[in-house]
């Protein structure tokens, strides 16, 4: 059997963009790279030890999901986003979420749905102790669920695209308006709009829910 060189390249290429685009990820997220702060590649790419082209196709992917942004002659830089955005993201989301809600309360059968929302709380809960990424993918991960069990793919990617922007909406007004948001109680009151099987609660809730979330980021930055 021959072994095709080039490809095993490319599958080392592949994880090093992986591990660097995760890295830069992390960091954004958690506010380790601060909105605002320019991208130097030559700085980046020794800090992560891969080569600038790698680490140039890790942050055109994170240009693409809205993490990093383009300004005056291309520089890169963390996306800082504004009070209105802020709102914006979350209008959007309780458009997405509120319909994910109210599919899954509509079910006739809810019951793995209901099971899998709510193990998703408890592993938030499990975090909680945690650091701070751990606890961002948590709840993520819960909002990410919602949208997929629907089984609505539209629906699924919409919210993935938009992504990128929910995790530089989390810390917007500091670590401890994050957590505020990250609260378990409210996220078990979706959980139980679900099972209740009304729709129109289901979605209510969530649209509260994404307007408690962003009101506690805007008026945190006020």
């Amino acid at each position: 059997m021959s072994v095709d060189a080039p490809s095993l390249l490319r599958l080392e290429k592949t994880s090093l963009r992986q591990q660097a685009l995760t890295a830069l990820r992390r960091a954004i997220t958690t506010g380790q790279l601060t909105p605002g702060t320019h991208l130097v590649e030559t700085e980046l790419s020794e800090a992560l030890q891969i080569s600038r082209g790698t680490l140039r196709e890790a942050m055109r992917q994170l240009q693409q999901e809205g993490l990093i942004s383009a300004g005056a002659r291309g520089r890169l830089s963390v996306r800082h986003l504004d009070t209105k955005e802020i709102r914006d993201i979350f209008a959007v989301r309780a458009a997405l979420e509120s319909l994910a809600a109210q599919c899954l309360a509509e079910l006739p059968d809810r019951t793995s749905a209901v099971a899998e929302l709510s193990k998703a709380v408890d592993d938030m809960d499990r975090w909680a102790a945690s650091n701070l990424e751990d606890r961002i993918e948590a709840d993520l991960r819960f909002h990410r669920t919602m949208c997929h069990l629907t089984g609505n793919e539209t629906l699924l990617h919409q919210w993935l695209s938009l992504e990128g922007s929910i995790r530089m909406s989390i810390m917007f007004a500091g670590v401890d308006r994050a957590l505020k948001n990250m609260d378990t109680k409210r996220h078990f009151e979706i959980v139980d709009a679900i099972e209740s099987g009304d729709g129109r609660l289901a979605a209510a809730t969530v649209r509260d829910h994404m307007d408690g979330a962003a009101s506690v980021l805007v008026d945190g930055a006020a």
